[in-house]
């Protein structure tokens, strides 16, 4: 008799649009037997639509809690892999700073044939850092031997002062360094997304650099030598 009356509430759930799942959770039954119980029930397209739009809303929730879960493994993964990565460098010898300038120099410095300049030029104010620190420290240039430019599209002309300054703050290095600021022109008017965070590039120069220049040029090819 109880099992009777389960199924004539079965059977009403199901005509009302209930998945089969819900049923039995309901009911406290086995999925499979609320599914043969049901079997023949023909759903209008109310109950269609309700099932879909819970099956929507179920698979939605389902991908937004994989997506959260995958978020945060990745964050910690990257987090993990960054301190790894750390771990690995270690602390840094002097020889270790002198090699690293030396590599760093050779893939953005000026190393053009027949050239006798000693400079370097990058966007990124850590990149700077370190290479002013490399000058100073592993070539020993005084802080008077080095001049700096910077370069920027000359849509930017009008933050010529803000950006000079942006780069004196970064490099300790006085306006009174700065040679005049270069304007790149360019016939396509670049846009560029948060324009008020654009510094253009910064070049190093290293003023009566012909020996260091013909110095530097021997590390590098003592490093290709060390390495090829």
């Amino acid at each position: 008799m109880a099992r009777f009356i389960e199924k004539n509430k079965a059977l009403k759930l199901r005509k009302i649009g209930k998945s089969i799942n819900e049923i039995a959770t309901e009911l406290n039954i086995a999925k499979s037997t609320v599914s043969s119980w049901c079997r023949n029930i023909q759903l209008g397209s109310k109950q269609i639509e309700r099932l879909v739009k819970r099956q929507e809303s179920g698979s939605y929730k389902g991908r937004m809690k994989f997506l959260e879960r995958t978020r945060k493994e990745r964050i910690k993964e990257v987090a993990l892999l960054r301190k790894q990565g750390i771990k690995e460098i270690g602390k840094l010898s002097k020889r270790d700073f002198f090699i690293s300038g030396v590599a760093i120099y050779w893939s953005e410095g000026y190393t053009y044939s027949g050239g006798e300049q000693v400079g370097f030029t990058n966007s990124d104010p850590k990149m700077i850092l370190l290479m002013l620190r490399w000058f100073k420290e592993i070539c020993n240039i005084p802080d008077d031997n080095i001049s700096l430019q910077v370069k920027i599209n000359e849509i930017h002309k009008d933050r010529i002062k803000e950006v000079e300054n942006y780069w004196s703050n970064i490099t300790k290095i006085s306006i009174g360094q700065f040679n005049k600021t270069v304007l790149i022109k360019s016939k396509a008017k670049k846009i560029y997304p948060n324009s008020g965070d654009y510094y253009g590039t910064l070049r190093i120069t290293v003023r009566k650099g012909t020996k260091l220049r013909r110095r530097i040029n021997g590390w590098i090819e003592g490093l290709v030598r060390g390495i090829v």
